[in-house]
Order: structure tokens, then sequence, then C-alpha cells
């Protein structure tokens, strides 16, 4: 049986720096507007308007049933949370995830925000601690992928990181890894193998080497990693009600290093403290 392989060529790692750098955009367009009173369905509509004005279209929009170019996922909501006429509220937790496809390759990306509130200082201190285990988090399963001979080395990295922060210093809280999600191949479609495991298996998975392509997103809960489905058949939120945090980027594995194809500068900055100087793609 014929099987395609995962890996790609230095050609077609490079057809997916644009789609990477038009994901983001629409992202970054979406930091000054995460305030409260915005709708969800508002922040959607910058994102789509972004991804359209760059020559590409949204790739969620090509998921079966899937009419909106974000997931945006609010306080105990971690993944998949649909846009519509929710408004944000001060204090809010705020997940949004985003893809691009531009001349048939694909990005996928997710950021955390937490809305300002004066008036709850904890409750911004306790989320902004969770965005910053979860992003923290991704960096080291990045970090692990250049030097990772299988992707088991990935996930191990992440929760490692993870276990590493907590309990919570500002809440005392012990964080989650949801098991159910996890990452992704990456390329001509948004979601192709292998899997990428948030946390240590038995399996150590696909060997990673030069053309390898890569969603790594932790998905991590201020509480217990047990989820559900909410009513819409989309939305994923923690059973015990506790706040989620998702961040996500697509990378690639090159002859010369590694490059994060959704962040501008590579993923420098994030890989800086764990010593690691992304290198471009030749």
């Amino acid at each position: 049986m014929f099987r395609k392989s995962i890996y790609k060529s230095p050609a077609q790692l490079r057809s997916m720096i644009e789609p990477g750098l038009i994901t983001a955009a629409a992202l970054e367009a979406l930091r000054p507007l995460v305030r409260a009173g915005i709708s969800t369905a508002e922040l959607d509509a910058e994102a789509s308007r972004m991804i359209a004005s760059r020559g590409a279209e949204s790739n969620f929009q090509l998921v079966r049933g899937y009419r909106h170019t974000t997931c945006i996922s609010v306080n105990e909501q971690v993944v998949h949370g649909i846009p519509g006429e929710r408004k944000l509220q001060p204090g809010d937790i705020v997940s949004v995830d985003c893809g691009a496809q531009f001349q048939g390759w694909n990005g996928d990306s997710a950021v955390t925000f937490v809305v300002p509130d004066e008036s709850r200082s904890e409750v911004v201190a306790r989320r902004e601690e969770l965005s910053r285990v979860t992003e923290g988090s991704m960096w080291a399963g990045i970090a692990a992928m250049a030097s990772a001979t299988h992707i088991g080395q990935i996930g191990a990295a992440i929760q490692e990181y993870i276990e590493a922060q907590g309990p919570s210093a500002v809440s005392g809280e012990t964080y989650g890894i949801l098991r159910e999600y996890v990452g992704h191949g990456i390329g001509r479609k948004m979601h192709e193998a292998p899997s990428v495991f948030n946390y240590r298996t038995p399996d150590a998975g696909a060997e990673v080497r030069p053309g390898l392509a890569l969603a790594i997103e932790p998905m991590v809960t201020a509480g217990g990693e047990a989820t559900f489905v909410e009513d819409d058949d989309w939305t994923v939120s923690t059973v015990d009600g506790t706040d989620g945090s998702h961040w996500e980027h697509s990378v690639a594995r090159h002859e010369n290093g590694i490059w994060v194809l959704t962040a501008p500068d590579g993923g420098a900055a994030g890989l800086a403290p764990f010593g690691i100087t992304p290198t471009p793609i030749a």
C-alpha cells in the first residue's frame, strides 16, 4: 500500500514560510483588539480580513462543517470555541487558534490573551501565569525538536516543563495537560500525520529528521485534564470549570536546524532561553 512520506523537500518547506507568516499576521492583528466589550465574531472577522488581504484563505473554513476563520475559546473553554455574539469581559483568558492556506500550503498557530481587569488583579495574575506556563511548554517542545531523534521527545519536553512549573506560584493550582487533543504534522493539509503528543508516551514516535514540519500545540488547564464537548459539537471545555490555555506554532526541521514558520523572527526570541538559534531554510 502506498504511503505518502511525512518528510518534505527544502523547496516544500520554503513554500510553507508565507502561509506561516500570514497566519502570524492575522493573530497579531487581533492583539490590540482583545479588550472588554468586543465580540468573538468581531475578532474572527478581523482575522478573516487580514488573511484575505494577503491573498490567502482560511484553512479552518476548509474543515467540513466549520464556517469560521478562527477558534476562540474563553475561560473554561480550552480549544475549538466557535466565534459568535459572546462579548469578552474584563479578566477573561482568551485562546485564539488560526490558520491560513496560501498556494496550497498551510500555516497553523494559536495564542492566548488575558483581558485587563484592574479590579481583579489576582484573577488576571493567575490567568497570565497559566498562559505563561503553556507558552513556555510550547517553546520547550520546539527547542526539543532541534535535537530530538523521535517525536516522543517533544512531548516529554513539554510535560517536563509544565511539571517543573507547578504548582502555580500565584494560585497553588496544579496544571493539567489535555490528553485527547494533540499536535500534528502540517503541509499540504492543515492536519497531517504524525500526531504530536504533549506528554510522555511509551512509543518513541516517528523519526525527527530534516523535512519534518509539525504543529506543536500544548493545551493546558489550571486544574483537571478531563474535558467534554459542548452542545455546539465543537467547543472543548474543562469538566471542573477551571481555565484553559492554548499556544501553537508550526515548525520545520531542515538540514541546518529548525525554523518556526509562524513566527516572524523564526522563533529567535522564544528559543533564546533554551540556548537555540533558529536557522532560515536554505
